[in-house]
């Protein structure tokens, strides 16, 4: 088996997941070395061992590296992958790929006609919550889905530096958002008809620190988005409305449960339900007898791990088979977050076909 090496460029803290994943987990990649404008994430990866490169450019010359990670500010994402694409590397790219689709565009084209392989790190598509979702949706479990709800949610605000400055890429839509987007678009195979965003700057004055963005496909299947960093109560991670049932996951811990119909009770008595918030008939309780419970766990089948994303690359270059993250998958995640912004400014919905 082939051992590749990688260099990474932009030393941070995801960079620094990456070095544990491949010294821990991992044996088909090996780091051998990065570089970083920040000295003191030099001297860190110094005493890890790693070769410090004193330019991209000697990284880049250096014909031992294989793959090149790309995890510095996303101002400078389209640019170094270019570089390294240019140079006959490998490339993986920390998201959002790019600030905006037309960057991308540039970087797709480079890759195009480069020697190197070229793919995004949306991991995410392996989470085993999103998987146990989709899972269950797709064996029909609750029927047929309309509403597709997905949070992600804390109250300790945004950590400081680039995520906090628009000009760096900062803001939970490129942060966040990016992930919850790509999975929605993953698992519905429609195109998006209509975007619809709300952004909050709640504590931070350049850029959204909250979001609330609703997606609507061409069936009519409308997928609900929110990433919130002011909430001191948490929604579910996962809610999902189906003509024959609901999903709820509660967290990323993926405890969880289904309700199932399975009488429709459309026989409505005379009497109104009287509860403390005041009498209903339309929202009475229904009989217990009329439903089946399904308690939902984790999936200890899935692999969560960067390996994945790992894999699918150097299976890739390899020729073993074909990239499942695709430049083209993430162009559309990009013209949804345009389009997600646009609303935002214009406060209305924006018509689309993506």
């Amino acid at each position: 088996m082939k051992v590749y090496t990688a260099g990474i460029i932009g030393y941070g803290g995801m960079a620094g997941n990456h070095e544990k994943v491949m010294r821990v987990d991992y044996d088909r990649m090996k780091l051998k070395g990065i570089f970083d404008i920040n000295a003191h994430r030099c001297d860190v990866a110094r005493e890890q061992g790693y070769y410090v490169y004193s330019s991209r450019e000697e990284m880049l010359n250096d014909p031992d590296i294989d793959v090149v990670i790309v995890a510095a500010t996303n101002d400078v994402h389209k640019e170094i992958a270019i570089a390294a694409l240019k140079a006959g590397k490998n490339v993986i790219c920390e998201k959002p790929v790019t600030m905006t689709s037309a960057e991308l565009k540039e970087v797709m084209e480079v890759a195009e006609k480069s020697d190197g392989v070229f793919t995004v790190d949306q991991n995410r598509r392996a989470n085993k919550d999103f998987v146990l979702m989709m899972r269950n949706v797709e064996a029909g479990r609750i029927g047929k889905p309309y509403v597709i709800e997905s949070r992600v949610e804390g109250s300790r605000g945004m950590p400081g530096g680039w995520r906090t400055e628009k000009k760096l890429g900062g803001g939970m839509m490129l942060d966040w958002g990016v992930h919850l987007i790509d999975q929605i678009m993953y698992f519905v195979k429609e195109n998006v008809k209509e975007v619809y965003c709300k952004m909050f700057k709640v504590h931070y004055d350049e850029v959204e620190d909250n979001l609330k963005l609703i997606l609507t496909f061409e069936s009519g299947l409308v997928a609900q988005i929110e990433v919130g960093t002011n909430n001191y109560i948490k929604h579910p991670r996962w809610y999902v409305l189906g003509d024959e049932g609901t999903l709820q996951i509660d967290d990323w811990d993926c405890t969880g449960r289904i309700v199932r119909c399975l009488d429709k009770e459309n026989i409505w008595g005379e009497e109104i339900a009287v509860t403390k918030a005041g009498p209903t008939k339309t929202m009475a309780p229904r009989s217990p007898e009329t439903v089946q419970t399904f308690e939902l766990s984790e999936p200890n089948d899935v692999i969560d791990n960067l390996t994945v994303v790992y894999n699918q690359l150097l299976d890739a270059v390899e020729g073993k088979a074909e990239l499942t993250i695709k430049p083209a998958q993430t162009m559309r995640v990009m013209k949804v977050m345009e389009a997600a912004f646009e609303s935002a400014e214009s406060g209305n919905a924006v018509k689309v076909n993506i």
